[in-house]
């Protein structure tokens, strides 16, 4: 369901745009940039609170990677004032610096807000609901 102002929820799908595209180039600022200071991510059980320890085990957790296609499309956008929920299903192909391929498809829950008049994440809770090749 997609509630609240279109304006609001296009900004919100085009910070997904920038996420993936710091994941696809490796790329921690543009990465880093989507995160309120404050944030709290939950990548699979590991919980992580603030912008730089974010960005911190991104970088470690991406560091066995030689490439990574990632998509994402938020499924849902729920806009009320300057806070936000959603759910972002994704699908990654990770290529592994040993060699392997793993295929994975996501679900984040997300709770953004709008600091400053800009759309940040303010907390991220992913999980994997079917992967292959692992």
């Amino acid at each position: 369901m997609f509630r609240g102002p279109a304006a609001d929820r296009q900004a919100i799908a085009e910070l997904n745009g920038t996420y993936a595209d710091g994941v696809v180039r490796f790329d921690a600022a543009t990465w880093g940039s989507v995160w309120a200071e404050d944030a709290h991510w939950n990548l699979m059980g590991n919980t992580v609170d603030g912008k730089e320890a974010i960005v911190g085990f991104w970088e470690q957790a991406i560091s066995g990677l030689d490439a990574v296609s990632f998509i994402n499309v938020p499924c849902m956008i729920a806009v009320t004032g300057d806070t936000a929920t959603a759910r972002v299903q994704t699908q990654e192909i990770l290529k592994m610096k040993d060699g392997t391929t793993r295929h994975v498809g996501g679900l984040y829950e997300d709770e953004l807000a709008k600091i400053d008049g800009e759309w940040r994440f303010t907390k991220r809770v992913f999980k994997i609901v079917a992967e292959y090749g692992a």
